[in-house]
């Protein structure tokens, strides 16, 4: 599909890119109050990990997203022009607050569909590699579309025993040099619902809505 596109009406590579990767283009979002990410903070028990997702076309096999859990001080998803949005989700220059068990599988669930599944790629890492990784994501800033995986290459390679991660432009070119890490493992996450994303973010809104208390006005 990429040298066929190339080949039409001499598009520019970055002009390629982005009709590749248009799941990376969302409408951009406000950012919540301070209080409200305080509020909602969550930190998953255990060991500090990260988590890299990388959403997978099921036809082409060509990636479409990519996005990185980060359990440090809490637990956020560095979610570089992305498209999740939920009402007891907060967001703020592109990291998702209040990761909780529920919010993680419908993160996942949202973006798994008939014609994508998730990668999802965890690592334990040391509390101080974790906090590194959390106070980028959390000093990065809005992500234009179609860098989300470079944003994500980028954030990795700053955090000590990444530093051999290239920047790159398509998700699974960054997947395959995460599972070549020490201790990576791996997994993948299939749902055969509807393939309009919009779905199955207002579905696990409404699920989200139903277990957990609304904790955003």
């Amino acid at each position: 599909m990429f040298r066929l596109l190339r080949r039409v009406a001499g598009i520019a590579p970055i002009a390629v890119l982005m009709l590749v990767m248009a799941g990376c283009t969302p409408a951009q979002q406000p950012n919540a109050d301070p209080a409200v990410v305080a509020a909602v903070a969550y930190r998953e028990p255990g060991p500090a990990t990260l988590t890299l997702y990388t959403m997978i076309n099921n036809r082409t096999g060509q990636g479409g997203h990519t996005s990185l859990m980060i359990n440090a001080s809490e637990r956020v998803i560095f979610d570089p022009s992305g498209s999740f949005r939920a009402d007891v989700v907060p967001e703020r220059d592109d990291v998702l607050f209040g990761v909780t068990p529920n919010v993680e599988l419908a993160y996942r669930g949202s973006h798994a569909r008939s014609t994508h599944h998730v990668l999802v790629q965890k690592i334990k890492v040391t509390s101080e590699q974790a906090e590194i990784a959390y106070r980028l994501a959390l000093s990065n800033g809005r992500v234009p579309g179609a860098f989300c995986t470079s944003a994500t290459s980028k954030l990795l390679q700053q955090v000590p025993g990444f530093e051999n991660i290239k920047t790159v432009m398509f998700p699974t070119k960054l997947s395959s040099q995460f599972e070549a890490m020490p201790g990576v493992q791996s997994s993948r996450y299939y749902e055969d619902d509807s393939a309009d994303l919009q779905d199955g973010l207002a579905r696990n809104n409404a699920a989200l809505n139903a277990t957990l208390k609304p904790q955003v006005e």
